[in-house]
């Protein structure tokens, strides 16, 4: 499938009222939202990874959800691109007024795109606050993932 065919997909399985024209319009919405208007009709084997990102990100935001639950959103990135993912995160927020669920290891993405982190030891909650609560904890183990 095209970049235009993964993303008219979700439409057409869950909006079956959808015109062609309201499906166009809101492929190309979706491609604008997260810089990949060029890239409507190649096939996404052919993007980079970042792009592939962004792709699953509008292939989300075309169903307009009130929740976004990320997994990962930055592995295997390189910095920079992983900070654009991180940015277009907080964009999304903002533009869609949705709350997001970021599970990550990447501290960095936490520190830009979260309010409240929770961090977790053997699957229960060790720790719960801001960045900057859990970068200034008095737990050694807490503070050890805000160190750089």
């Amino acid at each position: 499938m095209t970049v235009r065919e993964n993303l008219e997909f979700p439409l057409r399985r869950q909006l079956h009222s959808l015109t062609k024209e309201e499906i166009s319009s809101l492929v190309s919405e979706a491609l604008e939202n997260v810089g990949l208007s060029e890239s409507i009709d190649i096939s996404p084997s052919e993007l980079s990874g970042g792009m592939r990102k962004r792709l699953g990100l509008a292939r989300t935001l075309i169903l307009k959800p009130e929740i976004m639950l990320y997994d990962e959103p930055t592995t295997g990135l390189d910095p920079i691109t992983s900070k654009e993912i991180s940015n277009l995160i907080m964009d999304v927020q903002k533009k869609y007024n949705t709350s997001s669920i970021i599970i990550t290891h990447d501290i960095e993405c936490a520190k830009l795109t979260a309010d409240r982190i929770i961090v977790l030891k053997n699957g229960i909650c060790e720790a719960e606050g801001s960045y900057s609560d859990l970068e200034n904890s008095k737990d050694e183990w807490i503070r050890s993932f805000f160190e750089k």
